[in-house]
């Protein structure tokens, strides 16, 4: 493989994990674990911290000078464990749901977080050389954040030597624009939320006869900003799901089911949404998870061989000379963690579960060996379909990036796999004989599908960070230690603010409180799926046929994407994106589709004044790229920041809405108010990002 001109090589060595960059990680890791865990209740989606850290780890390490380029990636690759680990919060509310847990324990929280992260770095260690060193794959993301790396670091007193470079000031241009987005995102959110002068969606119900369709958009800049991470290919597939549910499905069902209640005609097509077509999106989801580990098997199997082979023909040369780890053998950027560390903290992971299940189980009505066999079952089950999964999303994370990988298709693959599992087991033992023992299986069923979840996403980010540290020149073994102390710290912020925010607004069909107000609630949408789901198999209750027309769907979705593909074109159908279409509420999807039309328009327009101009549009595309990134990640911060800080006043007062200076019947105006300072802000964001053609 080639190397970069700023690649620092083997025989340079800078400092790297180092304290100072180790407390700046955890601050930064403190800051987007909270933001994240907001997010992905709100939503169901969470944001790569890498970029947003990388660029506020340059402004802070440049101003305390000695930084360079190593360092920076070192706390990139803690702090990206905050966008990583956060996903934990796609399961574990449903144990509030269920009655479970009245809040989250700390120690239980942290321990199935914190093991489940280490467990995903040290899954994909043996994967690194195999996938990132030999392989062609392009981790978009890993690239993007080293070439940041690159021009942000030129001119790092450290750096210099390497690349010889002059300062470019491109850190502080970056920080500015996490700063302009953070700052507008967060007073427009405060004015919503807090305030309640600006309303948070607008809806138009339109009955045809007995059917009912939707027409909504929701009022989030945090939702712009990770519409337009996504890009515009995975837009138009949410917007596709979204058509397929309020344009055919709620209206066909609402045609044909009986409304025997007498619910108004939104309560009635809401509640058709809810129960019957989220399961399909559930059905496309599975079915697109399943495709996605079919279709990397093999290179699955191979990188694991490859991998283990390399391991075994190392350890064989540092017996030969006697030493280790001090680059004689080795280079210094092939040094990954030692096997028998890999193996012991592993060991020492699987150790901590067994107690961590085991306390989880602790009440329940069944003698020790029936709660020993469900302990075994479950870690059992946890570690080896992790490790299936560790391999899998690794894979997918260098085809087409983190944030596309199928996490949410992979937790409804393990709820259903581990609840049929369980319930296997539960019905041998008798545990299912008590209503109390119905709860704790299904308890346990989501409890090991959060330990799943911990191991995906975070070895779903360590390849990516790995190639980023590949590019520049790090050294493997310390950025696996950094990526390490980020799962640590990020699980434990998890469960005080999760605590918060529930305490603050509640989840759906979960309140902490009487007379809440619903409508407040954090959604928790994939919570929400799974619980239903496990809910549906222990009752034996679950509609499979919902599930069953959208695999049906997702099928059919998956032929059309295969057809696409060979034909070579750009246009492509993400069949998981679309099955977030379907079961995320449609006020967050339809969002997240103006964000990343506001992408495609702003590189469209780009690319036009390029054309006009006679210049080439390839730096105006990365320049582009790069501010837009950075503006959307601040778009999100803002606003998370803002929902945890008024998390703490609504606990804090006890009332749903302290701030606010307006009332109820202020209602629809503020949703008008609203739509245009929304659609104001949006043309401001398309114009600072095409302002790139004055500086490209």
């Amino acid at each position: 493989m080639a190397s970069h001109p700023t690649r620092i090589p083997d025989a340079v060595s800078l400092p790297e994990l180092t304290v100072r960059g180790m407390i700046l990680g955890a601050l930064i890791t403190v800051v987007f674990t909270a933001s994240n865990v907001y997010l992905g209740l709100k939503v169901g989606l969470t944001f790569s911290s890498s970029i947003p850290a990388a660029v506020i780890s340059m402004a802070v390490l440049r101003a305390l000078r000695g930084g360079n380029i190593l360092e920076n990636n070192m706390v990139q690759t803690q702090a990206s464990a905050a966008g990583t680990l956060s996903s934990i919060i796609f399961v574990l509310p449903g144990l509030l749901m269920i009655g479970h847990w009245q809040g989250f324990p700390f120690g239980l929280t942290l321990a199935i977080c914190a093991s489940g992260g280490i467990l995903g770095v040290l899954f994909t260690i043996p994967l690194r050389r195999a996938m990132v060193v030999d392989s062609e794959l392009p981790y978009p993301e890993g690239v993007a954040a080293a070439e940041i790396l690159r021009v942000g670091s030129e001119g790092d007193e450290g750096t210099a030597s390497a690349n010889g470079k002059a300062s470019t000031g491109n850190e502080a241009s970056g920080v500015r624009e996490i700063a302009f987005g953070g700052i507008v995102s967060a007073l427009f959110a405060f004015a919503t939320a807090g305030l309640k002068i600006l309303g948070e969606s607008i809806t138009a119900w339109i009955p045809a006869g007995t059917a009912v369709f939707r027409l909504t958009t929701g009022f989030s800049l945090a939702l712009i900003g990770a519409g337009y991470l996504i890009g515009i290919v995975s837009g138009l597939a949410i917007l596709l799901g979204f058509v397929l549910t309020w344009g055919i499905a709620v209206p066909v069902l609402t045609t044909i089911t009986p409304n025997p209640d007498g619910l108004a005609m939104t309560a009635f097509a809401n509640g058709l949404w809810q129960h019957k077509v989220r399961f399909i999106g559930a059905g496309v989801i599975g079915v697109a998870a399943i495709w996605t580990l079919i279709t990397l098997a093999k290179p699955m199997v191979d990188g694991v061989k490859t991998s283990f082979t390399a391991l075994g023909k190392a350890r064989g040369a540092r017996g030969k000379s006697g030493k280790s780890g001090n680059g004689q053998t080795l280079g210094r950027t092939e040094q990954d963690l030692s096997p028998y560390w890999v193996i012991g903290l592993t060991l020492l992971c699987v150790a901590v579960w067994v107690v961590t299940f085991g306390v989880f189980l602790a009440d329940a009505p069944l003698s020790f060996g029936g709660i020993a066999t469900l302990v075994i079952c479950s870690v059992v089950f946890a570690v080896v379909f992790g490790f299936l999964v560790a391999a899998a999303c690794g894979y997918m994370a260098g085809l087409v990036g983190s944030s596309a990988s199928p996490i949410s298709g992979i937790g409804i693959v393990a709820v259903v796999l581990v609840s049929l599992l369980i319930l296997s087991v539960s019905q041998a033992s008798g545990l299912l004989d008590t209503a109390g023992g119905s709860k704790l299986a299904i308890a346990l069923a989501l409890f090991t599908t959060a330990a799943v979840i911990a191991i995906a996403t975070i070895s779903n980010d360590n390849l990516q960070d790995l190639k980023t540290g590949w590019l520049v020149g790090a050294t493997p073994w310390r950025q696996q230690v950094a990526l390490l102390v980020g799962c640590v710290v990020g699980a434990a912020v998890i469960p005080p603010v999760l605590n918060l925010l529930y305490n603050a607004y509640g989840f759906t069909d979960a309140l902490p409180r009487a007379g809440m107000d619903p409508s407040q609630a954090l959604s928790a949408p994939q919570a929400i799926l799974m619980t239903a789901i496990a809910k549906g198999i222990f009752t034996h209750q679950l509609d499979w046929s919902m599930l069953g027309i959208g695999a049906v769907l997702g099928l059919t979705l998956i032929a059309i994407d295969a057809m696409l593909a060979k034909r070579g074109g750009v246009a492509r159908v993400p069949v998981i994106a679309v099955g977030i279409g379907i079961y995320l509420p449609p006020t967050i999807g339809s969002v997240l589709v103006i964000g990343a039309v506001l992408g495609w328009i702003a590189q469209r327009v780009l690319k036009a004044r390029a054309k006009a101009q006679g210049k080439d549009f390839g730096p105006y595309a990365e320049a582009a790229e790069r501010r837009g990134v950075l503006l959307a990640s601040g778009l999100i911060v803002g606003e998370s920041l803002v929902g945890v800080a008024m998390a703490m006043v609504v606990g804090f007062t006890g009332s749903d809405a302290p701030l606010a200076i307006v009332g109820s019947s202020f209602a629809p105006t503020s949703e008008w108010l609203a739509l245009l300072v929304f659609a104001g802000i949006c043309i401001v964001i398309v114009r600072r990002v095409l302002s790139t053609t004055r500086s490209a």
